[in-house]
């Protein structure tokens, strides 16, 4: 495992929102130790600004003012999330569903690797109670949803060389999740298997995992990033994507595993930070027994991170929306990491918390 070079980068819809006049660049670069970083940058939306105080022509002396306008961040103001779809007309959520009635807070990453995020960066017993410290937190703030613990396991991991198989792309042995599995157990938590496709198959190398997701309490999590056989690109020079197209088969390859072991829905997570990392998304088909999340990945300023919220979160509505934290990344040119009374300011606001 030593000389494993890993890589991290680190559904019925009703309508989608017109961007105005945001703009977008997204870009990924290699640095020298083969990891790859992303440089993300966005036209900041202007917040409303107040109304000057009118004066109504009268009689009297009376002085009749205009009620001033809230000034939202972007991702937060109500109304543009009407305007693009929000909240989603979608089928109610079966018995044993965990959305929306809970919110999930995950620690996301790999036990082989410090440097894939919090779930491999400590020691297990430290990590859990990491965990459990911030759903204590979650549930201070906001104690009228309850807080369900998630163990993300990046199961598949995108790799910076063919291997074998010729796929840039690594599964972890059966006890290594098997292992990660068992910690979810100890932490009262539920585990979700994210896989990183690289130039592999997501049609091939999901059926794959049935021996593990058809646990009750087994979840799915795709990365587009790293799916890249359209461009045939390195995993980590070149950003991937998925269709809808991919996104549908996932999701009915979920529903199938439920209706087959008689299990509660699952919930099935997409990373998502750029315009084309899902394509189609209107075609994204929502199932009874698969709960959707558009999660919004990247990393950077608080005001960055809304700015993709809003571009590529809010306004393409799916069912339900993630939000993803990173202790490192998103604090090392001095900015704060952004908190959960931050989060939920944020419409919609997200179910699914990731710290990275």
């Amino acid at each position: 495992m030593k000389n494993i070079i890993v890589l991290v980068l680190l559904s019925c819809v009703v309508v989608g929102c017109n961007k105005g006049d945001s703009a977008e660049k997204a870009g990924s670069k290699t640095t020298d130790k083969g990891y790859s970083s992303r440089s993300t940058a966005f036209v900041s939306q202007s917040a409303a600004k107040m109304s000057p105080a009118t004066f109504a022509p009268t009689t009297t002396a009376s002085v009749v003012t205009s009620t001033p306008k809230i000034k939202y961040n972007a991702g937060e103001d109500p109304e543009y999330a009407k305007k693009c779809g929000w909240p989603v007309n979608c089928p109610e959520p079966l018995p044993g569903s965990i959305l929306p009635k809970k919110r999930i807070v995950a620690y996301y990453g790999n036990p082989l690797s410090k440097r894939m995020g919090a779930l491999g960066e400590y020691p297990k017993d430290e990590m859990i109670r990491r965990l459990k410290s911030e759903v204590a937190r979650w549930e201070k703030v906001d104690p009228s949803m309850p807080v369900q613990p998630a163990l993300h396991l990046i199961a598949v991991v995108a790799q910076g060389e063919p291997g074998k198989a010729g796929k840039y792309r690594m599964v972890m042995p059966d006890k290594i999740i098997e292992d990660v599995y068992s910690w979810a157990k100890q932490a009262g938590a539920i585990m979700f298997i994210d896989i990183q496709t690289g130039h592999d198959d997501i049609r091939t190398i999901l059926p794959r995992f049935e021996w593990i997701l058809k646990n009750p309490d087994v979840h799915l999590g795709i990365d587009p990033e790293f799916n890249l056989i359209a461009s045939r690109k390195k995993p980590g020079t070149k950003i991937g994507t998925y269709d809808a197209a991919d996104i549908n088969y996932a999701s009915g390859f979920l529903r199938d595993l439920v209706k087959k072991y008689n299990i509660p829905p699952k919930v099935f997570t997409v990373h998502r930070f750029t315009r084309n990392g899902v394509t189609n998304s209107r075609r994204i088909i929502l199932r009874p027994e698969v709960q959707m999340v558009m999660h919004m990945d990247g990393w950077g300023a608080p005001w960055l991170k809304r700015d993709s919220y809003k571009d590529y979160i809010v306004s393409e509505p799916v069912q339900y929306t993630g939000f993803k934290l990173f202790y490192h990344n998103d604090t090392k040119k001095g900015d704060p990491l952004m908190t959960p009374q931050d989060l939920l300011k944020l419409n919609p606001k997200p179910v699914y918390i990731q710290y990275q």
